[in-house]
């Protein structure tokens, strides 16, 4: 793109004040937002699925499904909102996904039975897709472009602390309410800082995307559409797609099932309720270092390395019989790998093929990525039963993660 084009300006002014305290609101609002919104609609239900259970005679089970069908609605609905956020911006999207999320939350609060229960976490579905990671990625790296990585890593970083702040905050308020109480509390919350938030912090207009490579036009324009069409057809996207998909499975089979791995080779509740803490210490320590990696590492090699990485330490949980110092040493390596691959994907698709496209073609990258995520706590606890334990069932992981790995060497488009 030549200097004096309209996106060029728009580009050149978004870094000249990227120094400002302007230039910041929307990284500042965004972070805050995710926060609350990954704790209200996703780590408050681990907290309150035991009390909804215990005070409805609703299953687990029965609860569970539906909080990974709504996963599953996310996953799917971000399609759409991609070419959305790409087209209009994000300010309506998650203003309006963010009305939607206290919508959502007072139905749960409501539900008068397992029906509307379900129907409300699906509408919860519908919500995520446009207040969770995605539309808040493709927000960063439209406005902080081409210096995204350091938004993405700082966004990523803050958000991080959700459980931090969620799952104790909503389990002191299970100590005086009951768990509908907790989902009216939380829903107040949603809608005093995500609403107001979405809708001031994300009013600067949404600059134009840098121009497009791909198929072009007899005048020789690029189609947007068609150069979706033609990238998502593209042998490197469809091989990062199954490389994501297959590594995000394994990564949440693991974090589900380590603690019924460890206790399983000796180690205490509290000590395997550690290991599973330390990897959550691990995420936060993979993503300080991104920033760094992306400078000395070409896009192909930091895939293939972070995957294998993933693979490795799969590979010493199924192995390894102990000591349990050491497995929690491995548990925390694998919760780096997994830090660092929330920002390989958050990159993946500006690292590859520029942000003029980001929202669409992260939509459907991470459609599949998503719901694998959702399917593995009973893929994994399924697998482990019918296999006869979790170190066999971790062994078929290991095969899972490095199939990842070798997929991944295909995933750099041609230049």
């Amino acid at each position: 793109m030549t200097r004096g084009t309209p996106a060029s300006a728009a580009a050149d002014t978004a870094a000249a004040d990227e120094d400002g305290s302007v230039s910041r609101v929307p990284l500042v609002a965004l972070c805050v937002t995710e926060i609350t919104s990954w704790g209200v609609l996703y780590y408050a239900f681990a907290v309150l699925a035991p009390a909804i259970s215990r005070d409805t005679g609703w299953s687990t089970g029965a609860i569970t499904a539906a909080f990974s069908a709504a996963l599953i609605v996310a996953a799917l609905g971000g399609i759409p909102a991609g070419r959305l956020l790409d087209r209009r911006g994000p300010r309506a999207l998650m203003t309006g996904g963010s009305v939607l999320a206290v919508l959502a939350v007072l139905a749960l609060a409501a539900a008068p039975n397992l029906a509307w229960f379900c129907a409300a976490w699906l509408l919860a579905g519908f919500a995520m897709t446009a207040v969770l990671y995605q539309p808040a990625f493709a927000a960063l790296t439209r406005y902080y472009a081409p210096r995204h990585v350091a938004a993405l890593t700082t966004l990523t970083l803050v958000a991080g602390l959700a459980s931090t702040v969620f799952a104790p905050l909503t389990d002191a308020l299970t100590a005086h309410l009951s768990w509908r109480g907790v989902y009216l509390v939380l829903a107040v919350v949603l809608a005093v800082v995500t609403v107001p938030l979405h809708l001031l912090a994300l009013r600067r207009p949404w600059p134009p995307p840098p121009a497009l490579d791909g198929p072009r036009r007899a005048d020789g324009r690029v189609h947007p559409r068609e150069d979706v069409a033609a990238t998502v057809r593209s042998a490197p996207f469809v091989l990062l797609t199954a490389a994501l998909t297959l590594s995000a499975f394994t990564m949440f089979a693991v974090l589900i099932n380590l603690i019924p791995l460890l206790t399983s080779r000796g180690a205490g509740s509290s000590t395997a309720a550690l290991a599973l803490g330390l990897g959550g210490v691990g995420q936060v320590t993979g993503r300080l270092g991104y920033r760094t990696l992306a400078r000395r590492t070409s896009v192909r090699a930091r895939t293939v390395w972070i995957l294998a990485l993933s693979a490795a330490a799969t590979t010493g949980l199924a192995l390894i019989p102990g000591p349990v110092g050491l497995l929690i040493a491995v548990a925390f390596m694998a919760g780096m790998t997994r830090g660092i691959a929330t920002l390989l994907q958050a990159t993946a698709v500006s690292d590859r093929w520029g942000t003029a496209a980001y929202g669409a073609l992260s939509g459907i990258l991470a459609a599949p990525i998503t719901t694998a995520t959702a399917l593995a706590p009973f893929a994994g606890a399924a697998l482990a039963a019918a296999l006869g334990g979790y170190p066999h069932m971790f062994l078929v992981l290991t095969a899972t993660a490095v199939l990842a790995a070798l997929l991944a060497i295909g995933t750099a488009p041609p230049k």
